[in-house]
């Protein structure tokens, strides 16, 4: 491998997407990596990508950019329901892989995935950039110190403001057989992020349910059926024992973001995003002690703030995530989040839908 981590970016676009504002401004900060070649959808989109971001080598087909001998690292930047069967790809070429989120469908092809890369001794990593946030690593940490003596219980809420008009490249959004819903999506970034700050699920019940059942798509006023659940609703137990709870709301014109809040015997912590934004949010952490004390804002020391502000949150999550993946790259050592991440995620989701499907209590066992 060249000094750099040579890096190829599938779904590339000059001008808009998830690659285009987020994995590309992370890469060209970082002096770890270059890239070398994108894939578009059309020539003239890569090649404008590519014009744009300075890569040699620009791409119609995502498997030909991962055969190039000049790519080390395939970034998959496209939504799931067009990646079907690029991580596989990816891992058979013999490059290390970055997969955006969700990772797949359910966690027996994550499990797939996982042991594939093993096998092949490349690395992984999957777009669960929110646990990077310097004051969710801060409030992990305190809890991991005792700030809040024992924990007895826990909560999560997200609440989102969403239209009932939508652009068609949306669309998938609303069917619950594309894996990119809100239970996938709003539910397994949050979810990762909850059971990073308080530990994972043992046992849990859920309820899925859907309150708006039409939305007309911008394009051509056409109106589609919503099959995906809208609300989401979880109760159980962690390892630690203490109750856990997790609410997302999404619809309506009006949402608060995220609410993260750990009660323990000898304090309270409460995170909480000031937008409903979800994959890029500020938090606000406070503390408020026991015995009646008015919660206090924690500042977040500059040890955990390891990408420069200046950078919007979401592009400095990612930056974190490849600035750890290189040094698992050059050093061999352990790395998250990876796809073993996203499995236990998957896994969490999985016991979600079916807890819901069944009305039974799922037992969830690592």
């Amino acid at each position: 491998m060249a000094d750099k981590i040579r890096v190829g970016v599938v779904g590339a676009h000059a001008q808009r997407g998830w690659a285009r504002g987020v994995h590309l401004p992370a890469l060209a900060a970082l002096d770890d990596y270059e890239i070398t070649a994108v894939a578009g959808t059309s020539d003239a989109s890569a090649g404008a990508a590519a014009e744009v971001w300075g890569a040699r080598h620009a791409f119609t087909d995502p498997e030909a950019l991962m055969a190039h001998p000049e790519v080390d690292l395939v970034t998959i930047a496209v939504q799931l329901p067009r990646r079907d069967g690029l991580v596989s790809a990816a891992i058979a070429a013999g490059k290390h892989v970055y997969s955006e989120w969700p990772l797949t469908l359910s966690a027996a092809q994550a499990e797939q995935f996982r042991t594939e890369a093993e096998s092949a001794g490349v690395r992984h990593a999957v777009g669960l950039q929110s646990r990077h946030h310097p004051a969710v690593r801060l409030m992990r940490d305190l809890i991991a110190d005792g700030l809040v003596g024992e924990v007895l219980s826990t909560s999560l809420t997200y609440s989102l403001s969403t239209p009932e008009v939508w652009s068609e490249r949306y669309a998938a959004l609303f069917d619950h057989t594309k894996g990119v819903n809100h239970v996938a999506v709003v539910g397994g970034h949050s979810m990762d992020m909850y059971r990073f700050i308080v530990g994972d699920f043992t046992e849990l019940s859920a309820t899925l349910t859907t309150r708006i059942r039409r939305i007309t798509l911008e394009e051509t006023g056409r109106e589609i059926e919503v099959t995906s659940p809208d609300q989401i609703a979880v109760a159980g137990l962690l390892q630690s024992g203490a109750a856990a709870s997790a609410h997302f709301m999404t619809g309506g014109p009006h949402g608060d973001g995220f609410r993260i809040e750990v009660h323990g015997r000898a304090g309270r912590l409460v995170l909480r995003s000031t937008d409903d934004s979800l994959v890029g949010p500020e938090f606000v952490l406070t503390h408020a002690a026991g015995g009646g004390g008015r919660p206090v804002e924690l500042e977040v020391p500059e040890r955990y703030r390891r990408q420069p502000a200046a950078a919007p949150p979401a592009v400095r999550n990612v930056r974190q995530v490849y600035a750890d993946l290189a040094h698992a790259i050059r050093t061999g050592e352990p790395f998250e989040p990876d796809f073993g991440t996203a499995l236990r995620t998957h896994r969490l989701l999985d016991a979600i839908k079916r807890s819901a499907e069944s009305g039974q209590r799922q037992t969830l066992r690592d």
